[in-house]
């Protein structure tokens, strides 16, 4: 098999400037991602993909190939991480080389590991499934959320038939984590979307499954770090 790992990683984050590249405890932060795909031994190449010669630079640094920038078209807020796939797929097939899987490897996940990456390739190839993407556990269950009114009142907040179960009986939801997605290349360019009956969830820790979207979420990653180096 051969395999393509991709790491969308452009430039002109709104939440936390310059993200992508932002240092994660003295290392930038998609370069933990290059770093566990490297790890994982499964990669016959892995392409970040970016709109900046500076991330770029980064990228190969660590030991990404970069042999071309992403199109303008795919660089704005609406492309999705999707049409960035599919656009490298095309580019790599340009230039004569084709590949049987790709992994989508968010660098916003960086506590997932080579060890994630290869579990989650496992069960692909176990599965005979055509795709595979990480899940983890909600901190709260969803049946304790709802909408507030304008006036803040908590009426019927909560519905009754939940009210009154204990929290060990309410069932076990789980949220996509961002961390991987792989998908065989022939289903991928057929498909509509992943997400059905051939697409089987690799669960991983909710430790590992950290998704930074803003400062906190920075802080909360580089705190996680630092336990695990000092233990």
């Amino acid at each position: 098999m051969k395999n393509l790992a991709i790491i969308p990683a452009r430039s002109g984050s709104k939440g936390l400037k310059d993200k992508n590249i932002k240092l994660l405890n003295g290392k930038p932060l998609l370069a933990y991602s290059v770093e566990a795909a490297k790890n994982s031994e499964i990669f016959e190449e892995i392409h970040v993909s970016t709109d900046t010669i500076l991330y770029a630079d980064i990228a190969i640094e660590y030991g990404a190939s970069v042999p071309f920038l992403r199109s303008g078209k795919n660089s704005t807020d609406t492309a999705s991480s999707w049409d960035v796939v599919r656009e490298t797929i095309s580019k790599y097939e340009e230039m004569g080389r084709v590949f049987d899987t790709v992994t989508l490897l968010q660098p916003t996940t960086p506590l997932r590991t080579a060890d994630n990456i290869k579990e989650a390739y496992e069960i692909l190839q176990r599965s005979g499934k055509n795709s595979v993407v990480s899940v983890c556990e909600v901190e709260h269950s969803p049946l304790w959320c709802n909408t507030l009114p304008q006036d803040g009142t908590m009426e019927n907040f909560i519905r009754k038939d939940i009210s009154i179960l204990p929290r060990q009986k309410l069932d076990t939801y789980y949220r996509i984590n961002g961390a991987v997605y792989i998908v065989k290349v022939p289903y991928f360019k057929a498909c509509k979307s992943i997400y059905d009956e051939n697409c089987i969830a690799y669960i991983m820790d909710k430790e590992k499954s950290i998704d930074i979207d803003d400062e906190f979420d920075f802080k909360l990653a580089t705190a996680i770090i630092n336990i695990s180096n000092n233990e």
